[in-house]
């Protein structure tokens, strides 16, 4: 029983740190402005499959898919004395899996990154900006 009390404690745990991430403003905002060869460049778009359209006005769009396949599996075990003779046990166990999915979307005009709007499972930090030779205008100072 504390087996179980102990995986059950862990995986809330794990999904209360994985609540945590979250996307940030400012690594959205560094994108503004950004000419498109920085995400042709990007150390870690470089790395995921990528998903492109055309709309009609004109706007490129680019479908950074990030995804992950999580299993969480949880046993239960008991054991019963029975008579001097015998002991009996069981386990019990169940498993579930789940695809985490970030589709990191960019919208392109002109040559230039117009928004970047994350959505699903995603979360933002200092490697998804722009690198440095690749600045916005904003997070430059203009």
């Amino acid at each position: 029983m504390h087996i179980f009390r102990y995986l059950t404690c862990a995986a809330i745990a794990a999904a209360t740190l994985a609540g945590c991430a979250t996307v940030r403003q400012q690594d959205l905002d560094a994108w503004a402005g950004v000419p498109v060869e920085a995400l042709d460049t990007h150390p870690l778009f470089l790395t995921i499959p990528m998903y492109r359209a055309q709309t009609e006005s004109g706007i490129e769009t680019r479908n950074y898919v990030n995804s992950k396949e999580v299993e969480q599996c949880f046993t239960r075990i008991g054991a019963r004395r029975g008579d001097s003779k015998y002991l009996s046990h069981s386990a019990f166990t169940t498993c579930s899996e789940n695809r985490l999915v970030c589709n990191n979307l960019f919208y392109i005009q002109g040559g230039k990154v117009i928004r970047y709007a994350p959505t699903g499972d995603c979360y933002t930090d200092d490697s998804v900006r722009p690198q440095i030779g690749y600045l916005s205008p904003k997070a430059a100072g203009g």
